[in-house]
């Protein structure tokens, strides 16, 4: 059985609704904290796929997470490789900072429920089945495009919302992931002024993530079933 690894950098941020399109595409499913003691020495280029999930902290922040340089270092061996892998949120970011480009705070802060617009590279791409479906947006930083790269999808508050290279390498600024899982409170749970400064508050979201998460994460999956499927 094929194996893939996901990578969490927060304890609420699993691959959460992706998991059955990865299962149902042959791939025994593992985790590893960024904090567990085995994750300084792992080897980033055995899985056969490896998911980067999302985090409060940024790419740039080494001094408060010191091992976000070899999480970088290994990803970029991976990434030269050619070996199929996934960023969401940080993780895209971390894609992004191991491919050579700058990952820097954002001009503004998206967070909520919305739809991205799709790139004519995005509309030919897996993507495609988020065409107009509202997805989570919870970040505050962005990235400059890396070399080589397709740009799929973007907002008006964001250029840079998705990218990929070829059929191995897909990054996502959103969280296409989000829609149906409860840990969604632990986000929620003491995110008030972080909300509050996109404009946003904790009831809304709440309601939105009622309203609008089951089609989210509906689309999420076939946009990833199609994904790995071609591998």
């Amino acid at each position: 059985m094929k194996r893939a690894l996901a990578i969490r950098h927060a304890p609420d941020e699993g691959v959460a609704g992706l998991r059955a399109p990865i299962e149902a595409a042959g791939y025994a499913l593992e985790r590893i904290d960024v904090r567990d003691a085995a994750f300084a020495t792992l080897d980033l280029t055995a899985p056969d796929l490896l998911i980067l999930m999302g985090g409060p902290m940024g790419v740039y922040e080494r001094a408060e997470h010191p091992w976000i340089d070899g999480e970088v270092e290994r990803l970029a061996e991976r990434i030269a490789r050619g070996l199929p892998t996934l960023g969401v949120c940080l993780g895209a970011q971390m894609i992004a900072q191991a491919m050579g480009a700058k990952v820097v705070v954002g001009a503004v802060r998206e967070v909520g429920f919305a739809p991205v617009a799709l790139t004519q590279a995005g509309a030919r791409s897996p993507l495609r089945h988020l065409a107009g479906v509202p997805v989570l947006h919870w970040h505050g930083d962005t990235f400059a495009l890396p070399e080589g790269v397709d740009l799929l999808a973007s907002t008006m508050g964001c250029a840079h919302q998705a990218f990929a290279r070829g059929r191995a390498l897909l990054a996502l600024q959103f969280h296409p992931e989000i829609g149906e899982d409860a840990r969604f409170e632990g986000w929620l749970d003491g995110s008030d002024d972080y909300a509050a400064g996109a404009g946003m508050s904790i009831a809304r979201l709440r309601a939105d993530h009622a309203r609008f998460g089951p089609a989210a994460v509906a689309a999420g999956r076939a946009m990833m079933a199609e994904w790995l499927a071609a591998l």
